[in-house]
This record gives C-alpha cells, sequence and structure tokens, in this order.
C-alpha cells in the first residue's frame, strides 16, 4: 500500500509514519499530534495508520470538521485503498437518511473498516463493532462539547490528531509531553512559499490578481465569511472580470447543490470560487493558485494559515491577498495576526503560527472547556512551576493507609516545598557593565533560576569567566542566594527576607500542613534551642518564622542556613 502512493516521501513523512505504527503497536492506546503544514502530506499518514489498523481487524474512524472535507476524505481514502480489501463510507449532510441508516447498520455489524464523517460521527445512533483507532483532522474546528464525547470514545482507543496550526491547548499538551507530537517540516518537491499580502480594500489590485491568475489558466478562490455580503461580492468580481466564470457556494445551501458547485470547481469548469471558510480545510485543487480574503481581521491566525494553505499545491507559483481596514481601526490582536500571517509565509511555517498562536492567545486551561487562556499574563515558565507544583502536591496527597503518612513524617529527606522566594535590599546581580546586553543577561539569569546543584553552578560560573571576565562581587552574592534557596526548600523554608541587617525565614504558609507534625520540623526546633544566640522562633503575620540578626550579607546567611541543614542531616543537634 506505502509503494502505491505516488510521491516519494520527504524524510519528516517517514519518521511520523514509523512512530504512528511503533505508537500503534503498544499495549497502552496511542495520542499522537502530527503537526505538518498544509499540503505536507499529514493525510497519507493517516491513509496508512487506518489501513494497518483495517489490517488488525479494527474499524477506523475519521472525523472531520466540514462536509465538503468528508468528501474530499472519502475519494482519498477510496483512491489510495482501491485495490485493496477495505470498505470505506462517509456521512455527512450531503448524504440521504435512508443512505445514512444503512450505512450506520453495515458499520454496526462490522461491514465497513473505515468511516469518515462530520460530527455525526459522534452522535448517538452511532455503534461500532470494534472500534481501533480514532483519527482527528483539523482538531480545533471542534467545540468542547464534541470533544467531550471524543473522551468517551478515546479510553481504550489510538487516537491520531492531524493539523496544521493546532489550537494553543493542544499544542501545550504536546510541549508538555502529555501527547507525543511529529512534526512534518519538510516540504514536498518543486513546492513554492505562498506570497502573502495585506492591503486595505482595492478593486485594482483584486483585479489585477483576478486577470493574472485567469491568464495563465489558474483559478481563483475568493472568500467571504458573511452570507449577507457573499452576493455583493460576487456581483463585484463579475464587475471587474465580466469574462470569468463564477461559481458561489456556502454552507446554508442545498447539500447537493453544494456539492455540484464543489466538484464542478474541483473539475475546473470555473475560474473563481466565491465562499465562505467551508473550503479551508483540506481541499486539494492544485489549479487553484490565488486566494483573496475580504475582511481578514475577524479571522483566526490558524483559520487564515488554513486558507492559505488552500493555494500553492503545485509546482506554480501562488498569491495570498488580505483586505482589511486600515492598521489604525484593528484590535491590538488583529494587528499582531495579520503582521504574523504575512511574516511566516515560508513553507513549513504552521508550527511558528501555532506558537505564535499559543503567544497571542494564552494556553487555556489544561482540564477544562476553555481552548485559549492567559499564560501570557504570567509567563509560560511560571505557569510550568505552577503546574509541577499542583502535580506534586496530588502526589503527596494521595497515600494509602496512616502508617505511611508516619512513615513519611518521620523521614527528614521529604520536599515540602517546591521553591523558595528571597527578597533582598543587598546588591546581588549582573551588573549592566559585566553583562551589557540585556536579552543575555536574562538569559543568565533564567539559567541561574534553573540551575539545580554546585557542578552545575561551577559550570555557569566557568562561563561567565570565559565570556566576560572577572565575577564581580555583586554576582557571586547571586550565586550565594542561588545556594541557600537549594538548603531553604530541603528545610521546608518557603521564603526568606534579608534586609536591614536581618534575616527572617518563614514556614510554609499553610498551619495545616503535615511539616509542623514532621519530624523534619522538629528537629529545626532543637537546633534553635541549642543555639539561641541572634536566633529566635516566632509568629510574624500569623507565619511560623525563623528572625536570625547581624545577617548583612549572603555569605553569613548562607553559613547559617547550611549549619541549620547539616545538623538536620546528621541528625547531631548539638
Amino acid at each position: 500500500m506505502e509503494a502505491s502512493f505516488i510521491y516519494e516521501d520527504t524524510p519528516d513523512q517517514e519518521k511520523a509514519t514509523l512512530a504512528v505504527k511503533a505508537d500503534m503497536e503498544k499495549p497502552e492506546p496511542m495520542d499522537r499530534l502530527i503537526c505538518g503544514d498544509v499540503g505536507f502530506g499529514k493525510t497519507e499518514i493517516a491513509v496508512r495508520a487506518a489501513f494497518k489498523a483495517a489490517t488488525d481487524s479494527k474499524q477506523v474512524a475519521v472525523l472531520v470538521p466540514t462536509t465538503i472535507l468528508a468528501l474530499q476524505h472519502f475519494k482519498t481514502f477510496s483512491d489510495r485503498l482501491k485495490d485493496l480489501p477495505c470498505t470505506v463510507e462517509y456521512i455527512s449532510r450531503l448524504r440521504s437518511n435512508k443512505e445514512i441508516k444503512d450505512i450506520l447498520k453495515r458499520l454496526e455489524d462490522g461491514k465497513i473498516d473505515i468511516i469518515i464523517g462530520t460530527h455525526k460521527l459522534v452522535g448517538k445512533d452511532v455503534k461500532f463493532k470494534d472500534l481501533g483507532l480514532l483519527i482527528i483532522d483539523e482538531e480545533q474546528k471542534f467545540g468542547v462539547s464534541v470533544k467531550e464525547k471524543l473522551k468517551q470514545l478515546k479510553h481504550n482507543v489510538d487516537t491520531l490528531t492531524l493539523s496544521a496550526t493546532p489550537i494553543p491547548r493542544t499544542l501545550q499538551f504536546s510541549l508538555l509531553g502529555a501527547r507525543d507530537l511529529s512534526i512534518i517540516n519538510t516540504p514536498p518537491q518543486n513546492r513554492y512559499p505562498v506570497v502573502t499580502e495585506v492591503h486595505t480594500f482595492n478593486e485594482g489590485i483584486i483585479k489585477e490578481a483576478l486577470d493574472y491568475e485567469i491568464s495563465r489558466r489558474g483559478q481563483v478562490f475568493v472568500i467571504q465569511n458573511k452570507i449577507k455580503e457573499i452576493y455583493k461580492t460576487e456581483a463585484l468580481i463579475k464587475k471587474l472580470c465580466p469574462n470569468a466564470v463564477c461559481l458561489t457556494g456556502h454552507g446554508q445551501m442545498d447539500g447537493n447543490i453544494l456539492e455540484d458547485i464543489m466538484l464542478s470547481f474541483i473539475n475546473n469548469e470555473a475560474d473563481v470560487l466565491i465562499s465562505t471558510t467551508i473550503i479551508e480545510n483540506g481541499l486539494d485543487i492544485p489549479n487553484a493558485n490565488t486566494i483573496i480574503v475580504m475582511d481578514a481581521q475577524n479571522f483566526g491566525l490558524s483559520e487564515l494559515h488554513q486558507l492559505r494553505g488552500r493555494v500553492g499545491r503545485s509546482n506554480k507559483k501562488a498569491f495570498c491577498y488580505l483586505f482589511a481596514p486600515p492598521e489604525e481601526r484593528l484590535t491590538p490582536q488583529a494587528r499582531q495576526r495579520l503582521k504574523a500571517i504575512e511574516n511566516f509565509s515560508e513553507l513549513g511555517s504552521g508550527f511558528n503560527i501555532a506558537m505564535q498562536d499559543l503567544d497571542i492567545r494564552g494556553a487555556g486551561n489544561l482540564l477544562g472547556g476553555e481552548q485559549s487562556g492567559f499564560i501570557t499574563e504570567i509567563g509560560i515558565e511560571t505557569y510550568q512551576k505552577i503546574l509541577d507544583e499542583a502535580l506534586e502536591e496530588i502526589k503527596q496527597e494521595e497515600f494509602d493507609n496512616l502508617e505511611m503518612e508516619n512513615e513519611r513524617l518521620q523521614n527528614l529527606n521529604v520536599k515540602y516545598v517546591s521553591d523558595c522566594n528571597i527578597d533582598t535590599d543587598l546588591e546581588v546581580l549582573l551588573p549592566e557593565d559585566y553583562v551589557e546586553n540585556i536579552a543575555e543577561r536574562v538569559k543568565i539569569y533564567r539559567q541561574l533560576d534553573n540551575v539545580k546543584d554546585e557542578e552545575e553552578l561551577v559550570r555557569v560560573s566557568e562561563n561567565l569567566k570565559d565570556r566576560f571576565g572577572r565575577i564581580p562581587e555583586q554576582t557571586l552574592e547571586l550565586f550565594n542566594i542561588v545556594r541557600m534557596r537549594w538548603s531553604a526548600i530541603k528545610l521546608g523554608i518557603e521564603r526568606i527576607s534579608l534586609k536591614g541587617g536581618k534575616m527572617l525565614c518563614y514556614f510554609i504558609s499553610e498551619n495545616s500542613s503535615p511539616y509542623f507534625q514532621s519530624r523534619l520540623f522538629g528537629q529545626i526546633l532543637t537546633f534553635l534551642q541549642h543555639h539561641p544566640k541572634n536566633t529566635q522562633f516566632k509568629q510574624v503575620a500569623g507565619k511560623a518564622c525563623i528572625v536570625v540578626n547581624a545577617v548583612d550579607n549572603t555569605k553569613k546567611a548562607l553559613t547559617f542556613i547550611n549549619n541549620v541543614l547539616q545538623a538536620v542531616q546528621e541528625d547531631k543537634i548539638v
């Protein structure tokens, strides 16, 4: 079946195919996202995965967002599998009720191997004999309710998600490692980037674009997403290009009429197709190489990228014209989106666009309905840190019985806090005259924030010395702060204030925490009783705290914290 593919596999395609096959053979269910740009061969990987499942007597469901794409996929799957013992069917509103009833009966009896359909596939009346693989094409097009229904299907079923520009939450899941990710970056041979231009409305540019494409015997898409405006747009196109054969299609049309219109355009019987965004997913018409999008500011970033992907699918140079109001009348997000789509016009830029979308919209809730959110408000690293802390808390709360809890309370090495914030009025920093470039300074601070042990810190120190010369005193103080943080975390100290020659070490703010019944906390109190000089244990603003006097530099602060830690670890309170 693979040998019958008329094109040569790109290296990334080959890699993704092998990864999908390996996942399907594992005992646990597959959950893989294939992120490949429009026209880069994601569908072929889906066909191979479906065939592999069908040869093992499993059924395959291919979920697509639009009726047009269901029809297109049905043709693609049928053509690829026509000489093989594999039954392919599709359901959408283009099929009659009688046809759908018959298909669903055969599906339940196990007589259909691969079923392709729109959201009708997740209906209550759809029953599989033995579903083994679920393929979701362009997941970003499905609402949360459809995805909730999908979860019922997905418990023990392999899942393959295909997307050129995954929604922020899906992409975040993959970046977190919660699902596997394959990226197809290699463009097919003889493929050119689509020339993308953003303009304010201009009849001259539209006429020029239409005349040029028709003169080279190509076809044009014109996108107008407001149905009440679509016929005005049709009149405009006919006025600008009277000799062009135009067709108009939108989702509210009768299914059979719409199917005829699409097939006529696919068969090159018209020059221009004026439509809503129903054509944005999966439509493969190599002869269409110019697309004109009206009111581009109203489209999402991935939508614009998908629409642009309808052109440039052959070896001809393709053009995408986006018309929007003047820049000053656009919202900041709309400006960002149009700038991003114009900048990322290279082949394989879908992943970059998805990352840009993640940045503009935020990643949303991992375990909720919202598909975009506000990670930008707190930054991706802080978000990851909060997530790690929450997971650690859940792990620590899961105990089988009281014996385990008691054993844990007796253990001195249990980690009760995941981070310690240190606030100081001392000069602890990378001086501007030492590292002049701001971006470089931020990078080094981030590096220090992630350093886990002395060996790593020495490496950072040597690197700084090598690049910028002798390390200044303020930076050596910063290194001490990093070391102090490691020891404080081990002691269950959540925050340290080092100001005015005094150090305040605050313990866990949650008074009901098992930390206060632990052996570790008991050992710390015993140490304080044996070393009363300059130290006090007291409640400050309702929080347990150690107050240490006469601490005017980081070295003294670090020495105190390390002395406590050493005494606790050696279990020798003297």
